[in-house]
């Protein structure tokens, strides 16, 4: 998901992701705007793959909680992806694992040469389709269009038969008491195995995940070569993750 949407897009997003059924008068009346400036921006977002035009309105292409995530913290998790993306060098072997910010970092990829990427994400295809120079693996599995991933057996077995020099891991929380975590068994599990294929972990994780605790426990915070935040995570809190051994960066 594409954080470039404007002010007007994000909001018809945000009325879509609340009623899937509601028209373009309906938007129209919502915003303050004419339908055909709503019938033009509807089309824009169709053409970004974020939604489907129907008789008389549009349907969200994603699930609503994809269009929920995508709305927090959009800009940091762009300049996240960003950073991240620097990472990675010519002929790089990569893991990244389904998520909105770790999606985007295919995004930041391009003019880099010769790149295999692993994932179990369907949200970073759009953005590899733009990039000649990149090799892309998507593993098998169960889709679960929530996060838009696959997952379950078949994905840990496709995974187990690479290995790579950098993984890209994202959480739904992160703690030195509680390491990094998710509320889905089936996305931890998938963690675990992209962690254990790769030389190197980064974690990207807006700062608004810090101290949050999710159901199932994943790594434990020193497993990370380096973690990737926004500058919005207080001095406070870079100083004991520094003082815990930990490597950290915030753009």
């Amino acid at each position: 998901m594409d954080s470039g949407l404007s002010e007007r897009e994000r909001q018809i997003l945000t009325l879509l992701a609340d009623d899937a059924s509601i028209s373009v008068s309906a938007i129209s009346d919502a915003l303050a705007v004419s339908r055909v400036t709503v019938r033009s921006d509807l089309s824009s977002l169709e053409e970004k793959g974020f939604l489907v035009r129907t008789h008389g309105g549009a349907m969200p292409a994603f699930h609503s909680s994809i269009l929920e995530r995508n709305r927090t913290c959009p800009d940091e998790k762009a300049r996240i992806a960003k950073a991240a993306a620097r990472y990675v060098q010519d002929g790089d072997t990569i893991m990244i694992e389904a998520g909105t910010t770790t999606a985007l970092i295919v995004k930041y990829l391009l003019g880099k040469r010769d790149l295999h990427v692993v994932t179990n994400s369907m949200l970073l295809v759009p953005y590899a389709r733009m990039n000649p120079q990149l090799h892309l693996t998507v593993v098998g599995g169960e889709f679960r269009p929530a996060t838009e991933s696959l997952v379950g057996p078949i994905a840990l077995r496709e995974l187990e038969e690479f290995h790579v020099r950098k993984a890209f891991l994202g959480t739904d929380g992160f703690s030195l008491e509680n390491g990094s975590s998710t509320h889905l068994v089936e996305g931890a599990e998938v963690n675990k195995q992209i962690a254990r294929q790769a030389d190197e972990r980064f974690l990207v994780a807006d700062s608004s995940k810090y101290g949050r605790a999710g159901f199932v426990r994943m790594l434990p915070l020193e497993r990370y070569t380096k973690i990737i935040t926004d500058d919005r995570m207080s001095d406070e809190v870079v100083e004991q993750l520094i003082s815990a051994g930990l490597d950290i960066e915030r753009v």
